[in-house]
């Protein structure tokens, strides 16, 4: 699909700065999602274009923009001072995954976002990745590592941590969380996947359906900048041959209800493998409203866990900005 997207004048950026609305004009985009988590892309291999956060919040409003929960441009690692940190460590990470959520802020880590991305740079030729190929990428999550698989990626996530780990190891839980549609305040679980969530834990299908998150649910303590939060029901058995199954909506920060998260899907598992003890398995499926994703805890370097996300990336439009 090839369309050209008519937007609004957009505001130039604060004075002082050198990006102003016309610089985007004719610009080229892609629009493109991993189980339904959508991203305007943008490749930018000569870092010519810095999107302000007023500029990302309109063209991904869903009414006067292109749509989407948050905003990817590619650029070289050596054009940021965060991607030649990390090419110090990997000089294989040679693109970043330049991420704002959909309200302009920055974000660390988008699981989702990562599959898209990737599959971006393969569409725009500016990678070759073949089936069962390592890519190595920057984030300001790290330095994440890509297979391409038959169905779509697989990401290295690398280690997840509990925010609060005192209280996670002692008490199984470290909030308390306060949505629309629940009667009282539920326990929660705060993971970091390189960004933050407070995991949920709910009894049924129906209760998850009846929770409102329209509004960010209010969490007690919040982590320092702030939270993701997922609602969870495991399945019932929660394990067959092997692999766990749960079934999970997401209010993202910065963004809303979306389709998917792929870090809030790893936190997930995170805490309900947490939660189910020492006999919980080491392979999840995590039901989304945008479809399943793949999550696999296996020891990585160091002799920390790793977490890996699997699942399907799809560019959907290209087109200009007019």
């Amino acid at each position: 699909m090839d369309e050209t997207a008519a937007l609004p004048a957009l505001q130039p950026v604060a004075a002082g700065a050198s990006v102003t609305a016309s610089s985007l004009a004719g610009l080229a985009f892609s629009k493109g999602h991993g189980t339904g988590n959508d991203f305007v892309l943008i490749a930018d291999p000569g870092d010519a274009h810095e999107i302000s956060p007023d500029q990302v919040a309109q063209l991904c409003d869903r009414h006067v923009g292109i749509g989407g929960d948050g905003l990817i441009r590619a650029v070289p690692s050596r054009f940021l001072p965060e991607g030649r940190a990390l090419l110090e460590l990997d000089a294989a990470a040679e693109w970043f995954m330049d991420y704002r959520n959909g309200d302009g802020s920055l974000s660390e880590m988008c699981g989702n976002g990562v599959r898209v991305f990737v599959h971006f740079l393969i569409a725009e030729n500016l990678v070759a990745l073949g089936p069962g190929e390592t890519l190595t990428i920057g984030t300001r999550g790290g330095i994440k590592k890509i297979v391409r698989t038959a169905n779509g990626y697989a990401v290295d996530m690398g280690p997840w941590e509990f925010i609060f780990p005192k209280e996670a190891t002692s008490k199984a839980m470290d909030a308390l969380v306060s949505a629309d549609g629940l009667e009282v305040a539920r326990p929660g679980l705060s993971v970091s996947m390189g960004n933050p969530h407070t995991v949920v834990a709910l009894a049924e299908l129906g209760e998850l359906a009846a929770t409102q998150l329209f509004k960010a649910p209010v969490v007690d303590p919040k982590p320092a900048n702030g939270t993701n939060v997922e609602f969870v029901v495991p399945a019932e058995p929660l394990v067959e041959d092997g692999v766990g199954t749960i079934t999970m909506r997401v209010h993202e920060r910065g963004v809303g209800e979306t389709q998917s998260c792929g870090t809030g899907a790893c936190a997930a598992a995170v805490a309900i493998r947490h939660w189910a003890g020492n006999t919980a398995p080491n392979d999840w499926h995590v039901n989304v409203p945008g479809g399943v994703v793949g999550v696999k805890f296996f020891p990585g370097a160091g002799g920390r866990e790793h977490v890996e996300l699997s699942g399907p990336a799809v560019i959907v439009a290209t087109g200009t900005l007019s």
